[in-house]
């Protein structure tokens, strides 16, 4: 049970979520077509097989407007514990990897693909990278601390655990490579 619960806490990382029912987790055709499309203008990745499609956030508003941050450009990073990582003796995020990010309601968005990833501890997050993972200038790192700490205090807390300004975070930046046509 324990390791089930910390597999749950990586698909919940980065603000990240799929938590509707088994019926509601069948992958909507438009990620299919998205997919598909995107190999047909890239052949080299044809053989390369369907990325998982995920989105931001546990509710509709936040995971559409960061749908939409990440369509528009604007959302270029992704932030988790790495704790979580450690936990579940999962692999960190690797370069090159490619993502289909979804709205709420799982229909694709965007196609992301993973261009860096590093380890920092909260404290020592960057103006510059809040900025790339909210999306905003407007108080980013205010705005990424507040965000990120209440998310992860609350994970953590349901462990037995509290946050620390020490805890190390897995910064994965990206960039969005494929978009959905109007």
């Amino acid at each position: 049970m324990r390791h089930f619960t910390i597999l749950l806490f990586l698909m919940l990382i980065s603000c990240k979520s799929e938590t509707k029912t088994e019926t509601e987790n069948e992958i909507d055709t438009t990620v299919y077509e998205m997919w598909n499309s995107y190999t047909k203008s890239n052949p080299e990745s044809q053989t390369n097989e369907l990325p998982e499609s995920w989105y931001f956030h546990m509710n509709k508003e936040d995971a559409n407007r960061l749908a939409q941050l990440t369509l528009n450009g604007k959302k270029q990073a992704s932030s988790g514990l790495y704790s979580w990582y450690e936990e579940a003796n999962a692999d960190l995020p690797k370069v090159g990897t490619k993502h289909i990010i979804t709205d709420f309601d799982g229909k694709a968005q965007a196609i992301i693909a993973i261009i860096k990833v590093d380890t920092i501890p909260f404290n020592e997050i960057s103006e510059a990278y809040a900025e790339l993972d909210m999306g905003t200038k407007n108080e980013a790192l205010k705005k990424w601390r507040k965000a990120h700490w209440d998310f992860f205090a609350s994970a953590m807390e349901e462990r037995g655990e509290k946050p620390t300004e020490k805890m190390l975070i897995v910064c994965e930046r990206f960039k969005t490579i494929w978009t959905k046509k109007e």
